[in-house]
């Protein structure tokens, strides 16, 4: 994989941006100059019952550019996020457009959340993605996906269900099951908010008696005494599971029941065209450490992927200072990646696998 290609635009277009200072509309014109303009219009496509509103960004010149569509993390649902900043004002300048929609049922866009799979959420970025390839500007043979945490998961499941996709990027998405990641990640989070061993083992029992019941191994009572005793606990609010209120009557409808057993590594194994998995090195949601030992082994028969740690790097690809994992609504606006190591892997790899045709 070659870094010097795309070293010097990174550090100027990427970096920069993420450094938060003086905005260069505030210097004085005496030394400020005008970097690589971005354009922006709005689009609108459809997939199955919701339809989607996202905004392309474009560098202000060229043609047949290649395209990113921005799946969407879990939280993270709407164009506004800080988390997609970097890339609508990033790709631009290496000659990429982007595709960054409000997903289902956020923002502009109808639909709803309620029950639906990975594969209809992958199957909106197709549509966003055959959405741009009808824009005379971008060339339609190299348009690709990229996510974070869930939309990790979902570039990759896009990349294996669209038959024209030209590459993806999966960023923070484990390559364990949707269940096993929970249980890591809520483990972490209750130790990083002072909980014991023994809250830290009752939350892992409880929620195996709440999913033993969804994946109907286990009789409903059993779930229910279960999450009645934790409800009670001050952690509780911490695990993202149902209330004793909340409990489904019919697991076998719920969502939760096909998604926390799906295989990532099957999806992966669908897939032919060329992809990026970038993990931080200080990560409490994902088990990172087991995701490289699946992806190593999978190098022995696949060879169409590339695997990078970022050096000082979280879930979002930030500075691990203080983690408390947070999730909350102000949290989600502010937070964006800073990891110079993130940076530059993304915007090398796609230089190599993406790159602007000679006008």
């Amino acid at each position: 994989m070659k870094f010097v290609s795309a070293l010097a635009t990174l550090v100027l277009s990427v970096i920069l941006v993420q450094a938060q200072n003086t905005p260069a509309s505030q210097l004085p014109s005496r030394w400020h100059a005008q970097s690589t303009r971005v354009i922006s219009q709005e689009i609108r496509f459809s997939n199955a019952d919701a339809h989607l509103v996202g905004t392309v960004y474009m560098p202000q010149t060229g043609d047949q550019l290649s395209a990113v569509v921005v799946l969407h993390s879990a939280m993270a649902a709407t164009r506004q996020a800080a988390l997609y900043r970097h890339l609508r004002e990033g790709l631009p300048a290496l000659g990429i457009a982007v595709l960054i929609y409000d997903r289902r049922g956020s923002g502009e866009s109808t639909g709803s959340m309620k029950d639906i799979s990975y594969e209809t959420l992958a199957d909106d970025g197709i549509a966003g993605q055959h959405a741009l390839a009808k824009l005379p500007r971008i060339d339609p043979r190299r348009i690709g996906f990229w996510g974070l945490s869930q939309g990790g998961w979902l570039a990759v499941l896009a990349a294996g269900r669209s038959p024209d996709a030209a590459f993806a990027i999966s960023v923070s998405a484990p390559l364990v099951t949707a269940e096993q990641q929970m249980r890591f990640a809520i483990a972490n989070r209750l130790f990083i908010n002072g909980y014991s061993q023994s809250d830290v083992r009752q939350m892992l029992d409880t929620r195996l008696a709440w999913t033993n019941y969804l994946r109907g191994k286990a009789p409903r009572s059993e779930a229910l005494a279960a999450l009645t005793k934790a409800h009670a606990q001050p952690w509780f609010r911490l695990t993202y599971m149902d209330s004793p209120s909340q409990l489904t009557a019919d697991p076998e409808h719920n969502s939760y029941r096909k998604e926390m057993d799906d295989d990532p590594e099957a999806a992966v194994r669908k897939v032919r065209i060329p992809l990026l998995f970038i993990y931080g090195d200080s990560d409490p949601w994902i088990p990172v450490e087991e995701s490289v030992k699946r992806l190593q082994a999978l190098r022995e028969s696949q060879h169409n992927f590339d695997y990078f740690i970022a050096r000082d790097a979280d879930h979002e690809m930030m500075f691990p200072v203080k983690e408390t994992m947070e999730v909350d609504a102000a949290t989600i606006r502010k937070d964006a990646p800073q990891s110079p190591a993130y940076f530059l892997i993304l915007g090398s790899w796609l230089t190599d696998h993406a790159k602007p045709c000679e006008n």
